[in-house]
């Protein structure tokens, strides 16, 4: 099946060159680009993408508005890959809060950027081990939240769920949870599933940011 894409740059060169590496792709299509936020809100009600790569900075709505205005709109199967000039800047937790299913450096090679395409596309979450590990504790040093820790259970979920939620939340792929919990990967697949469901949430990127801002996990308590 072909992954329908938007780019969204202010920089015309950048909209142009991810263009053409991401068309390279035969399972790819590039079928709109846009040039600030606010084009891209519109653009992805009217054409419904199913990867928007989304840059932070752009003039009038930025980045993490829009991916905020995309994904609140339960009806749009767009997923959000966020472009960052650095590997961790003051946006990218605001952007991961906002509902963007992964982050890539505009330095990536055109083979990086289409398989970070496919990722968000799957509705996998794309973070680095490295990058896992510097938001861990920027959850710990800007997170606000006055909720008390939810303990060793979640609401709702299962124990075996709360045990994937809590590995997906320390950077985890399913094949290292399935390892880690001793059960094949599409097991680890079908609770991912459910605890996305029961939590009403659109992917593992916010079932992260679920478990952390709940403190189910905590800085403290991390594999990575």
């Amino acid at each position: 099946m072909t992954i329908r894409v938007m780019i969204a740059d202010d920089q015309a060169m950048v909209r142009e060159a991810f263009s053409v590496l991401l068309n390279a792709h035969p399972d790819i299509d590039v079928v709109a680009t846009a040039v600030d936020g606010l084009e891209a809100v519109a653009k992805a009600e009217e054409l419904r993408p199913d990867v928007i790569v989304m840059d932070i900075r752009m003039p009038g709505m930025n980045g993490i508005d829009a991916t905020r205005q995309i994904t609140r709109q339960t009806d749009l199967p767009s997923k959000i890959l966020v472009l960052t000039t650095f590997n961790l800047d003051e946006y990218v937790y605001e952007a991961l809060r906002a509902g963007a299913g992964g982050f890539l450096l505009k330095e990536a090679s055109g083979v990086q950027l289409a398989e970070a395409v496919r990722v968000v596309a799957s509705g996998d979450a794309l973070l680095s081990p490295e990058m896992t590990k510097r938001l861990i504790a920027e959850f710990s040093r800007l997170s606000t939240s006055t909720k008390p820790p939810v303990g060793e259970r979640v609401d709702g979920l299962t124990n075996r769920e709360t045990e994937v939620l809590t590995l997906v939340a320390q950077g985890l792929s399913n094949a290292e949870i399935a390892g880690e919990l001793v059960v094949a990967e599409q097991t680890v697949k079908t609770h991912m599933g459910s605890i996305l469901q029961k939590l009403q949430l659109r992917d593992r990127t916010q079932a992260a940011v679920f478990a952390y801002e709940t403190g189910l996990v905590t800085p403290g308590r991390t594999h990575l």
